[in-house]
């Protein structure tokens, strides 16, 4: 068996949140070692942001924490020694020219991941981290004399590798081929602590409604519609307006993805095998504003009138569900017809029985609890010296520079505190 010298700070997982971590680590001057199971660092990285590496959000703190559903509150001590304000300093110090675009999302200048990656990687070097790829570890070492507390690792090659503080930044199971596979989950629990049920957020969602099983609307997109998932009680679980579009398997676009999460989660408190959604196809306009519309062109035809508020296809499938020939002028129409197919237009309803695998969403939902880790250290609760950040943690965000801003965040405030930690050992 092959020992190393000890580290002060050893970070396993070299995505967003752990090359953070390592950095952050050096910086506070302890001997610090980055190790990846990939052969190269950042693979997720490198695909976020289709490929151009969304690095945060530049909104406002409190909306930050709403577009992170998944325990984003939890955030708030980080965010406290660490903001999104913090992470567009840190890249531009280094050089890297960053650009707004819609809705506050960050982009390096490059249009390019890399350019994050490599400033990132440059920055590990400069700090005399030790990099040690394809690298897989089997398990964690604990000391069980005494005080228990991690010690180190043990690689799946044989190597034991001692540490004063490890920080797990291991990531979820979302990307299966960027090599997240969930090793930390059975590290996190070898360690004691919970891991909260896994389920997939940002996925397209599976439906069996007959429009989808008859491939009706497949492929038709719709651009700022608004999509309501409901409880059990006909209450709004959340709304999200954005474009989707229907597939052969049921939905997705971007207020699908956002709505995701929240299904998997409501079928899985609920036991129930479907969720109850609605589409707005026009959430900017209310039902009295629409009747006047319609009331101004009494003559028209049906399909004509629906035609100036969404495609025709959709417009044609809302005649079929009210069961109204389109041809029919709107002056012919009694009463309950007209409100019915006022109904449809601003909550035509969908249903959905799941979503795609974790593995093809973007993000993973659950993961190790954080009512066991130390909000303003990242410090497990229950084990001293592990440390936890990233994917790995019960968080999850939207996309649009959520995410990354989470990992970047939690790596931070790890890596620093996990460093801290190192001199009491």
């Amino acid at each position: 068996m092959n020992q190393i010298d000890q580290y002060d700070v050893i970070v396993i997982g070299g995505g967003s949140s752990g090359l953070m971590a390592a950095i952050n680590a050096a910086q506070e001057g302890v001997r610090t070692l980055l190790i990846e199971k990939n052969k190269k660092l950042g693979r997720k990285l490198l695909l976020s942001g289709g490929g151009r590496c969304n690095v945060t959000n530049r909104t406002s703190r409190e909306a930050l924490v709403q577009h992170i559903p998944g325990n984003g509150k939890f955030l708030y001590s980080a965010l406290n020694q660490f903001d999104q304000e913090d992470i567009i300093r840190f890249f531009r110090d280094k050089g890297v020219a960053l650009k707004e675009e819609d809705h506050g999302r960050m982009f390096p200048v490059t249009d390019k991941a890399r350019t994050i990656l490599e400033t990132l990687e440059q920055t590990l070097n400069q700090l005399g981290v030790t990099i040690l790829t394809d690298t897989p570890v089997d398990c964690l070492l604990f000391n069980k004399e005494g005080n228990p507390r991690v010690i180190g690792l043990k690689t799946k090659a044989g190597q034991t590798i001692y540490g004063k503080s490890i920080v797990l930044a291991c990531g979820g199971r979302a990307y299966p081929k960027t090599g997240a596979e969930g090793d930390g989950y059975a590290w996190a629990k070898a360690a004691g602590h919970t891991i909260e049920p896994l389920y997939p957020t940002e996925s397209p969602l599976l439906s069996n409604d007959k429009l989808i099983s008859q491939k009706t609307l497949q492929g038709l997109s719709l651009q700022d519609v608004a999509v309501t998932v409901w409880d059990d009680k006909d209450k709004p679980i959340v709304t999200h307006q954005m474009d989707m579009i229907f597939t052969h398997f049921g939905y997705s676009g971007p207020a699908i993805l956002r709505c995701s999460g929240h299904v998997n989660l409501y079928l899985r408190e609920t036991g129930t095998d479907s969720c109850r959604l609605s589409l707005n196809l026009q959430p900017n306009l209310s039902q009295e504003a629409l009747l006047e519309q319609a009331e101004g062109q009494r003559d028209k035809q049906i399909l004509t009138i629906l035609k100036q508020w969404m495609p025709e296809r959709m417009a044609q499938a809302i005649c079929q569900c009210v069961a109204i020939d389109e041809s029919t002028p709107y002056k012919q129409l009694v009463h309950k017809q007209v409100q019915n197919l006022l109904t449809h237009i601003q909550a035509f309803p969908m249903t959905a029985y799941g979503s795609l695998p974790i593995e093809k969403g973007f993000v993973t939902g659950g993961g190790v609890s954080v009512k066991e880790v130390q909000p303003k250290t990242m410090e497990s609760k229950l084990m001293p010296q592990l440390f936890f950040c990233g994917e790995l943690l019960d968080i999850n965000g939207y996309t649009g520079g959520y995410n990354i801003t989470a990992a970047f965040v939690t790596g931070t405030v790890a890596g620093r505190h996990a460093a801290w930690a190192s001199y009491s050992v």
